[in-house]
């Protein structure tokens, strides 16, 4: 665990997976199910959490293949968001990623999030590329902005 006095982020296990899946579907439209985040877990990927007390206030996933990470997905709460979570989460992903042996971390966003977009651009991520039709949506399929950032 990581954390002293406030919000507290910790190794996701088997009996996170209800609530992480709860908590994604209550702030994405098209939300990953449990059985992406089991699969997740069984797969090694790292799941994080950070609790507010006992509530769960958000968590990430990630993947380093080789000298790569891949940030998978990353959520705060609604009641949570602009209290510096997701920054302590994002910090975690590239500090194990950079841990781990990876120089680079990788993402993928939905081109219509400026909110998130803003977020990673404000952590030195920086645009390399587009996935057409990537997500889907409402109206059919939206594009995906790939970002990276230098993990050194």
């Amino acid at each position: 665990m990581i954390g002293t006095g406030g919000p507290v982020i910790a190794v996701a296990g088997a009996g996170d997976l209800d609530p992480i899946a709860i908590l994604e579907a209550s702030v994405q439209d098209f939300p990953w199910t449990r059985r992406h985040f089991a699969d997740s877990l069984a797969a090694g990927h790292r799941l994080r959490v950070c609790r507010d007390g006992a509530a769960l206030a958000g968590f990430s996933v990630a993947m380093t293949v080789v000298d790569e990470a891949h940030l998978l997905d990353i959520v705060v709460g609604r009641d949570w968001q602009g209290r510096g979570m997701g920054a302590a989460l994002l910090r975690g992903v590239m500090d194990e990623a950079l841990a781990s042996g990876a120089g680079k971390i990788f993402l993928e966003v939905r081109a219509s999030n400026e909110q998130a977009i803003g977020f990673y651009e404000r952590f030195g991520f920086v645009r390399i590329g587009l996935r057409r039709g990537y997500y889907p949506a409402a109206t059919g399929r939206e594009d995906a902005l790939i970002y990276q950032r230098e993990l050194t």
